[in-house]
């Protein structure tokens, strides 16, 4: 196979879902509306979080910045696709590739993180209430959110760099919708055998530890559940945790099938599916299902609505 050269005014060219669908224009108006719904449930609940001085706590603190990384990660992919759809055209430039595996293996991986600790948050606040205040005192929640930040970015910068550094055959169509890490090697002409061993050990460490840290987590805290004498107790902590564990099944399956899975298991209409399903789906849906059942939450927006409402008519 002929080689092209990898440089910033080489392109590729995106064959997404949208264009390899039976009803383009229907899926479209999905993701439009999945879109716009991301990005107002995750920008009210942060604006909710950001105004009620009741919400500056440890729990809504990580769940504000869950949303953050929900709005940056869809946004990211879904507008350039959508805008890809409308004017015929699929192109992306390698640096613009580049840029865009960065940004979403940033806001994938902290995610990752950032959920592990949410639940050790559920896990302290449950079985050590005593403690909650000094387990989880605001220094320890910002180190978290740093730690989430920082391990992100120095991953995804080096397996931006050195996924960036194949050499490319010559016919550049990636059947995926947005340029992430396997189908970009499947391009490769070079022996990639080794840097996919390295993927799935990151995989691992990344995903599989993060999970058991949530299985213990939830397992310790059903024991704890379990022995609660109130029943209006059990019920709070069950909610509570039912949310939690209905976004961590979401994006661990998905990004599990991404990046763990061995590559026999793939095909590019699955891997389309599944980054659809975590890149626009998982951050509309993420703030419904953690604001939908809590009460503080349901009730900030609606007094933090009513004082705009307010305002909005005194101006006009």
């Amino acid at each position: 196979m002929e080689l092209r050269n990898s440089t910033l005014g080489s392109g590729f060219i995106l064959v997404e879902i949208l264009n390899d669908s039976g009803f383009p224009e229907l899926l479209c108006a999905t993701v439009t509306v999945l879109y716009m719904l991301a990005l107002i449930s995750n920008g009210l609940l942060l604006l909710a979080i950001t105004m009620e001085a009741r919400l500056h706590v440890p729990l809504y603190l990580l769940l504000g910045q869950l949303s953050l990384m929900d709005l940056l990660f869809t946004s990211v992919v879904t507008p350039k696709a959508l805008v890809d759809f409308l004017r015929r055209e699929n192109t992306i430039s390698f640096g613009g590739c580049a840029l865009q595996m960065f940004l979403a293996l940033t806001m994938g991986s902290a995610e990752d993180l950032l959920l592990a600790f949410m639940a050790y948050d559920r896990f302290v606040a449950i079985c050590h209430p005593l403690k909650y205040m000094t387990l989880m005192s605001p220094r320890v929640c910002w180190l978290m959110v740093a730690t989430s930040w920082i391990l992100a970015f120095l991953s995804a910068l080096g397996h931006t760099i050195y996924t960036m550094h194949f050499p490319f055959c010559m016919y550049w169509e990636i059947r995926h919708l947005l340029c992430e890490i396997p189908p970009l090697l499947k391009l490769a002409c070079g022996d990639t055998s080794r840097y996919e061993l390295i993927i799935y050990v990151t995989g691992v460490t990344f995903l599989l530890l993060p999970i058991s840290a949530i299985v213990a987590s939830y397992i310790l805290i059903l024991f704890t559940v379990l022995h609660m004498p109130s029943n209006e107790g059990r019920k709070k902590a069950l909610v509570t945790c039912s949310s939690h564990l209905t976004v961590v099944g979401m994006f661990y399956g998905a990004a599990t099938f991404m990046y763990v899975l061995p590559s026999s298991f793939h095909s590019p209409k699955q891997d389309n599916i599944i980054s659809v399903s975590y890149t626009i789906v998982t951050p509309a849906l993420n703030p419904l299902i953690y604001s939908m059942k809590n009460k503080v939450v349901m009730g900030t927006l609606r007094r933090v609505l009513g004082k705009y409402r307010l305002l909005l008519h005194s101006t006009l």
